[in-house]
């Protein structure tokens, strides 16, 4: 049987800030720091900027540019994989599963429906393909069909059978998406965006996925489903004061009694140093929700809430808005998670007045 890791709380924080390249020194590749965090979500919500470029920001520094992204994208070095960043060759790791659509084995029924769905819409799905083989890639709005049954549902995408369409084809591997045309996604034929890569094999693919999720965590817990079939990756361990079982990737534990070169730095919302809320509360003690959801009346902190890294804590939260045309950065609030003293109060300052200079914009304090 394996050793049991016991980890305290504050050793838990230190493996997740190296592990998430949060420490020092800065990584200064971006494609190598994709490679490493497995994948950046690529939600365009710009209300500060970008999240996959604040992400990116947050390691790299002020050096990052995002037209290197940008490039990466265009050069189908990184492609966009269901709203993911991902490294090209790593499509070969959900290939398997793609071709194993709506999944493996026994069907659950959302599955059997939404290969119901799918079959009774063959004629669209064939309409697609044959528009993007000769005229791909294409924005949604020239893939205009007729659909023999509708998609419906109770939430956002209620009667957008197209959109719906092209992400179910995303899932079966038969279309990708290619880059942008203004605000539009272009979509093509996915053997014209994925690299022609042999499939790694299912069980593999979700074990090998496993594994590089934790290193990129360094620290998570042991989770049930797909992603933990046969033996879950890295070694068990129990963390001081929390409940449940985690699982640790063991490179990381040399250091974890090394206090971490840290640095004040703000983070995306969508970061998964905090996207995990209930991982977030239990090793960092951090009360946080993305707001950009509710009704303004409904929010504590704001639209899209930058939370603040403070060395080995989460300290506070600052409420900003880009005004490009204006050429100001906004700081509607700064929420004191701790009361800061005057060091940290400085300190976070100058993190938003960086943050506003690598934005070409001007800092306006509350």
């Amino acid at each position: 049987m394996a050793q049991v890791h016991r980890l305290s709380q504050e050793q838990a924080r230190r493996i997740t800030l190296r592990a998430q390249l949060l420490g020092r020194p800065r990584p200064d590749d971006v494609l190598a720091t994709l490679r490493h965090l497995t994948r950046l979500q690529l939600d365009p919500t710009a209300a500060v900027a970008p999240s996959a470029d604040l992400v990116l920001c947050s390691r790299i520094g002020d050096d990052y540019d995002p037209r290197e992204l940008e490039d990466l994208l265009a050069q189908q070095r990184v492609v966009d994989l269901r709203g993911f960043a991902v490294p090209a060759e790593d499509v070969a790791l959900w290939r398997a599963e793609m071709a194993a659509w709506p999944g493996p084995g026994e069907l659950r029924p959302w599955q059997e429906q939404l290969a119901g769905w799918v079959e009774a819409n063959d004629e669209s799905r064939r309409e697609v393909l044959d528009r993007l083989r000769t005229d791909g890639p294409l924005p949604a709005s020239a893939l205009t069909t007729r659909f023999a049954v509708r998609w419906t549902s109770s939430g956002w995408n209620d009667d957008r059978s197209l959109r719906r369409l092209l992400d179910l084809m995303v899932q079966r591997g038969e279309v990708a998406a290619a880059g942008r045309e203004g605000r539009e996604a272009l979509w093509d034929l996915a053997e014209r965006v994925y690299l022609d890569q042999p499939p790694v094999p299912l069980e593999e693919a979700w074990s090998e996925r496993a594994r590089r999720t934790l290193v990129s965590l360094g620290l998570d817990r042991q989770r049930s489903g797909a992603g933990a079939l046969g033996a879950p990756p890295g070694e068990p361990a129990v963390v001081e004061g929390l409940r449940g079982r985690w699982r640790v990737d063991p490179a990381a534990l040399a250091r974890a009694d090394e206090p971490l070169a840290g640095r004040t730095v703000l983070l995306s919302p969508l970061d998964a140093v905090v996207k995990d809320r209930r991982r977030l509360t239990d090793l960092f003690a951090f009360d946080y929700v993305l707001e950009m959801y509710k009704p303004a009346a409904s929010r504590r902190w704001g639209y899209w809430a930058l939370p603040v890294l403070d060395g080995e804590r989460l300290v506070g939260k600052v409420d900003a808005t880009a005004d490009r045309r204006g050429g100001v950065l906004h700081v509607d609030a700064v929420h004191e998670d701790v009361a800061f003293d005057a060091d940290l109060r400085g300190r976070v300052e100058t993190e938003v007045e960086r943050l506003a200079a690598w934005l070409g914009l001007e800092p306006a304090q509350p």
